[in-house]
């Protein structure tokens, strides 16, 4: 359960569409939902219900596309292109292309034909009713993605796995969610997430459900179960919020937190580390569907960490975790 990528093109993550030449069946917006795409079988006023971005079919020439601007600039590794439903009106191909820009939207989309885009996937075949991944051509910084679809029809879903680009200027900041997924903050392991993804718990926003955290199966040996996360860039840790939101019948008893600062290791040898790691907050009892709120009079210390393992006993489910405190240049 590693990952050393996520998906930078979620609207979770701030990441919107801001042109589409056209939407005719289905939102564009659609296709950015992290959620599996499902079949229904309804009508609208325009036809099929269906679960992504579908265009019109095309009679004048050329083909659709849509422009994607990145809730926080990041580097692409490779895309999943997931066409699951669409079988006689999915698009033949797909390419993507990419720019860094700092224009605001209104000014970017006035001079978007002088705009120099690199290519990140050149045109490449498609197929109905399949999850597709393709690898980026280039790792470099961008903040927009186009997404041409050959010559019209439907894609569920679309990803672009990547890094967030850590940005300098939190450096300077106070009391912030070191956290976040939107400040670079990733889920690197965990035994166990069987309910609901160790990576739910690095949102900024609520949960919307119970699906939307982390939860983990019923434990039914002795021990606990525990992920590891890794912050964008070394941070000193001044107090911690930890929210059950729906957790009723199911939230973890208690939890800890140990911490480490490391530099130049691997997802791998991080998981035999985490068992030796320094504790930064004892085990706390925990209350069903409840933010609980620890100050620094609750952390056992103020160093530097990069990563940390926070422990569920024995298991269940929490919704949010978030560690306020400030961002630190790298230690030599």
């Amino acid at each position: 359960m590693s990952t050393s990528f996520i998906n930078v093109a979620s609207s979770e993550l701030g990441t919107k569409v801001i042109y589409t030449t056209d939407e005719f069946f289905a939102p564009v917006t659609r296709m950015l939902q992290e959620t599996e795409a499902v079949f229904k079988d309804e009508y609208d006023e325009n036809g099929h219900w269906m679960d992504g971005w579908e265009s019109r079919r095309k009679r004048d020439g050329g083909n659709d596309y849509c422009i994607l601007k990145l809730g926080v600039k990041s580097k692409i590794s490779s895309f999943l292109v997931d066409t699951s439903h669409f079988k006689g009106n999915y698009p033949l191909a797909v390419s993507i292309k990419g720019i860094k820009s700092s224009k605001d939207d209104e000014q970017f989309l006035r001079d978007i034909a002088d705009e120099q885009w690199i290519d990140l996937l050149k045109q490449s075949d498609l197929e109905g009713d399949t999850k597709q991944y393709f690898d980026s051509t280039d790792f470099s910084e961008f903040t927009h993605l186009k997404i041409d679809i050959y010559p019209d029809g439907g894609i569920a879903r679309f990803k672009a796995f990547g890094e967030i680009c850590f940005d300098e200027k939190l450096y300077q900041e106070e009391n912030i969610n070191v956290l976040s997924m939107k400040n670079g903050a990733r889920a690197v392991h965990t035994n166990n997430e069987f309910f609901g993804a160790l990576s739910n718990i690095l949102k900024d926003k609520e949960a919307i459900n119970m699906g939307d955290g982390w939860e983990t199966r019923r434990r039914r040996e002795p021990g606990n179960d525990w992920g590891i996360i890794e912050l964008a860039n070394p941070a000193i840790i001044d107090n911690i919020m930890l929210d059950t939101n729906f957790f009723k019948g199911n939230f973890a008893d208690s939890f800890s937190i140990c911490s480490a600062y490391l530099k130049n290791t691997t997802d791998s040898s991080v998981v035999t580390q985490s068992m030796f790691w320094e504790e930064l907050i004892s085990s706390k009892k925990l209350k069903m569907h409840t933010k609980h709120y620890f100050s620094n009079d609750d952390l056992l210390h103020n160093k530097p960490i990069s990563h940390i393992r926070i422990n569920i006993f024995p298991d269940g489910g929490i919704s949010r975790l978030k560690l306020f405190g400030k961002f630190v240049k790298e230690m030599k």
